[in-house]
């Protein structure tokens, strides 16, 4: 039984951990302030997501960014919108408040493809679902206008980001304005935004004017006045009352998105310009380098008692890339993250891992090393001359270019070095591939096969019909067929049993019920069943979004079918998931639509 005075001290001894726990992440509120001495934050960072101190989340990656740069910058957290009080929890920051909405655009957060409301949220404490409002940005913004009025208000992440332009809304079924003049933000930072951000904070810090912040890259602001040299686009107005005019923005506004050569974007709306600067130019390996060995705790903050469920995924992952040249039709990491590969090196990485090895709770397997793509890591265009000037929305559709360094050496160099690593079992490749690539990329093709596959390897082809594929930017079934064939014949010749699992897309732009019949006609003849399905969700600044909503490809004029209805959603997500015997009534009817009751023999057989 311990003494009275040996209570005590072990008590102050714990008080003093958890006070030394908690200094080692960003302060969170006064206490851990007045813990490191600060009276005051210079930024305070407002986000939708709970405090994971870890790379992958952006607040945290920003917030310890502008750290190592010399600023006092604290995180809140989940705050309670209808509460003004909460956002006062660290007082007023001396220059301004960051906010996002977090990992993902809230509305895509909180509903389905079938606009029903979500019982979970993977980026909350127990995966409790309503920490975060509805266009979280908008709300936050308001409430931080109420608490502190005058601050500068700098919205970003990948809801604004995407949100940057009038943008046709799912959840509304109308074309909403900017989320910038929606928000009454004064600056939008799109992209990736180190960059952009610290020349914010610095030229705040030097006392400039917000007005003088206006042509920094990668941000966007509203004027009064117009901008010479700018493109202009169909004005909000315009935008909202035809789908042309929708349409003619997109394709315009699409061809600004080289950072190396795009002009300025300007759209009207009412009696006010919203002005898009060009984007950022992508960062360099060493400045890539310098901010992932920033001192991440890589655990979420210690306030928190329940289980992060996004953290849960990625806690033993390692990002060693941003960036996609994918450009797929339905996904926004290119409108977000640029279609330059950002790598980086070799020695940053093993860092990383060598701090990964030293957490208590690191067993052995890494679960991920990737990016967007993972067999991208260390690519890049072969010709810088052409790279400035492209404008090809892809480097994979409809053909590989020709510039396309496509060398898989960096890849599979660090992957054998990371296999070497003492303490490290297992290394597996979780974030996806381009199996596209693969035939240009033998030996990773290899190496993935025999070392990094945890049994089951998730690729997406997202559709086997060569007319929807087409639509959706990925390569056709033929593609995909070879890549299955020579993935099960390598898997055996291993001595392996390893399986693929394709992620589909049902209902995308182009899909048509006898389109998806012989979707499931093919996953029944190749033996492949889908266990989840992903609805299509016209998610804000993508393609696709803006062919579901014209109906037609803004680049060519031609029409597109668009799955609308909710019979004909239910229908074509129950042709992929043939097997289960809740969708058979679904694939018979189906099938009596389309005059081929005849094939139900093949699919339930």
């Amino acid at each position: 039984m311990l003494s009275e005075y040996q209570y005590l001290t072990d008590g102050i001894e714990m008080k003093q951990s958890q006070k030394s726990n908690r200094m080692s992440f960003l302060p969170t509120c006064q206490t851990e302030m007045e813990e490191r001495g600060w009276n005051e934050l210079d930024v305070l960072f407002i986000s939708g997501d709970a405090y994971i101190d870890h790379p992958t989340f952006g607040a945290a990656l920003l917030a310890r960014f502008l750290e190592n740069k010399g600023f006092k910058v604290g995180i809140l957290a989940q705050p309670d919108w209808k509460n003004p009080n909460t956002f006062c929890a660290m007082g007023r920051p001396r220059l301004f408040a960051a906010i996002s909405a977090g990992a993902m655009d809230s509305m895509v957060n909180h509903y389905t493809a079938a606009k029903k409301i979500r019982h979970n949220d993977a980026y909350t404490p127990g995966g409790i679902a309503g920490k975060r409002p509805n266009r979280a940005v908008i709300a936050y913004t308001a409430a931080v206008k109420g608490a502190f009025k005058g601050l500068p208000t700098v919205i970003g992440g990948i809801e604004a980001s995407l949100r940057r332009l009038a943008h046709y809304d799912y959840w509304a079924d109308k074309v909403r304005r900017s989320i910038l003049v929606d928000s009454k933000a004064d600056l939008l930072i799109y992209g990736m935004a180190e960059t952009a951000l610290l020349e914010i904070t610095q030229r705040l810090d030097n006392s400039e004017p917000l007005d003088n912040l206006r042509r920094i890259k990668g941000t966007a602001y509203v004027s009064k006045t117009g901008l010479d040299n700018a493109i202009k686009l169909p004005s909000y107005e315009q935008v909202s009352e035809s789908t042309e005019a929708y349409n003619l923005a997109f394709k315009l506004a699409s061809k600004q998105e080289n950072p190396f050569s795009a002009k300025a974007l300007i759209q009207p709306h009412g009696n006010r310009n919203l002005i898009i600067n060009p984007p950022t130019l992508p960062l360099g390996t060493i400045e890539l380098d310098q901010i992932y060995d920033l001192p991440f705790i890589r655990q979420p903050h210690p306030g928190y008692k329940e289980k992060i469920p996004a953290f849960e995924q990625i806690r033993h992952s390692v990002t060693s890339h941003r960036g996609c040249f994918g450009g797929c039709a339905f996904c926004s990491i290119t409108h977000h993250q640029g279609k330059t590969i950002q790598s980086r090196s070799e020695k940053s990485i093993l860092r990383e891992i060598d701090a990964l090895k030293s957490q208590n709770d690191f067993y052995g397997t890494i679960s991920d090393i990737g990016g967007p793509t993972a067999n991208m890591y260390g690519l890049s265009c072969g010709n810088p001359k052409a790279e400035k000037v492209c404008q090809r929305p892809s480097c994979l559709h409809p053909d590989i270019c020709n510039n396309l360094i496509t060398d898989d050496q960096p890849a599979t160099r660090l992957l054998g070095k990371v296999r070497q690593i003492k303490g490290v079992k297992n290394t597996f490749i979780a974030s996806g591939i381009r199996y596209d690539l693969l035939p240009k990329q033998q030996q990773y093709f290899d190496d993935l096969l025999k070392y990094h596959v945890s049994g089951l390897l998730k690729v997406a082809p997202e559709s086997t019909s060569d007319k929807v594929t087409a639509v959706m930017r990925k390569p056709g079934a033929q593609v995909f067929t070879k890549f299955l064939e020579q993935f099960r014949q390598h898997s055996r010749e291993l001595g392996l049993r390893q399986a693929v699992v394709p992620y589909l897309i049902s209902n995308h732009p182009g899909c048509t019920l006898e389109d998806m019949i012989e979707v499931a006609l093919y996953l029944k003849r190749h033996r492949l069943k889908v266990e989840q399905v992903q609805d299509f969700t016209p998610t804000p600044g993508s393609l696709s979004t803006c062919v579901y909503h014209t109906g037609k490809d803004p680049f060519s004029g031609k029409k597109i079918h668009i799955p609308r209805t909710a019979k004909e959603r239910r229908l074509q997500k129950a042709l992929l998931l043939f097997h289960k015997p809740e969708s058979k009534s679904d694939v018979l009817e189906a099938l009596r639509i389309c005059q081929r009751n005849g094939i139900a023999k093949k699919l339930f057989d």
